[in-house]
């Protein structure tokens, strides 16, 4: 859209995943690091004069008013309302994604766009609500969305919503998406899914090995994820991300993550994953651009 601000909208990892109960509300108490990447969706914004919010970019799959963006926005407005704040006479928006995170990966799309377009929705409309109340808005929609609003790489409890800032390696990550589509509700309800890590501090999780429980159970399931992970383990330590489907290997340089993408691509038909090199950074684009 000609004249749009443009807005990042960046991925996460979970550098690890740990979970270390079931609660009596159905969720589960766990403990993650998330770390964001230097791959972003980008949102478009554009005022137009009816006062309507209008997502104006097909997503496959996705119905208009179920997507996060739009779902976010009317969430956003009728708090404005509620709350008896000044929202400008002429309000509306128009709005369009150039989607490059793969969907249902488990790198937070969805919940990243709802984060950007609350953020910059809150800019636009001059709201100035804080990162808390953008945060306490944003978790109605799903538990990763505050992380991607707090803006920092950060150690998470609780279901994900109790967050502190750390800074993790930022290293490089050839991360592979498979043609693969799991169901988050599958994983976390399967009786086989580890549910009893201990909980242990920062330090203490910071000096063992990475990994994430959900691991095993997506390895059993889904075997072309178990056979990448054993295939790229070799070369790189290699981890899913949340529930996946994404799978991630940790590199010490870009022009190693090149190399293991190569390796990857002769030992596969190119065809049946989808692949990409990003950066971690600990400072979210998103919380960048309002600096």
């Amino acid at each position: 859209m000609q004249d749009a601000a443009c807005w990042p909208s960046p991925a996460k990892l979970n550098l690890f995943l740990y979970i270390t109960g079931l609660r009596a509300d159905g969720y589960h108490n766990l403990q993650t690091l998330f770390q964001f990447i230097d791959y972003c969706d980008y949102l478009y914004f554009k005022p137009r004069i009816d006062n309507q919010i209008r997502l104006i970019t097909d997503v496959k799959d996705v119905k208009h008013d179920d997507n996060l963006i739009i779902k976010s926005a009317n969430l956003l407005l009728e708090y404005a309302k509620k709350q008896g704040l000044v929202l400008p006479q002429i309000y509306g928006i128009d709005i369009a994604i150039d989607k490059k995170l793969p969907m249902g990966g488990g790198l937070g799309g969805g919940s990243s766009n709802a984060a950007t377009t609350l953020v910059a929705l809150n800019h636009i409309w001059q709201l100035a609500l804080s990162k808390q109340q953008l945060m306490a808005i944003g978790s109605k929609l799903g538990a990763d969305v505050a992380v991607f609003i707090f803006g920092h790489s950060a150690f998470a409890e609780g279901i994900g919503d109790k967050l502190q800032a750390i800074k993790p390696i930022e290293n490089w990550y050839l991360i592979i998406k498979p043609d693969v589509a799991i169901s988050t509700a599958s994983i976390f309800t399967h009786p086989k899914l580890k549910r009893d890590s201990a909980i242990k501090n920062i330090t203490q999780l910071l000096a063992k090995p990475f990994a994430n429980d959900c691991e095993p159970v997506v390895c059993q399931l889904y075997p072309q994820i178990e056979y990448l992970i054993k295939l790229l383990s070799v070369k790189h330590p290699t981890r899913l991300t949340g529930t996946g489907s994404c799978i991630f290997c940790e590199c010490d340089s870009k022009e190693q993550a090149l190399a293991l993408e190569q390796y990857l691509n002769q030992h596969l038909d190119a065809s049946s994953v989808e692949s990409f090199i990003a950066k971690g950074i600990n400072h979210s684009p998103l919380s960048q651009k309002m600096h």
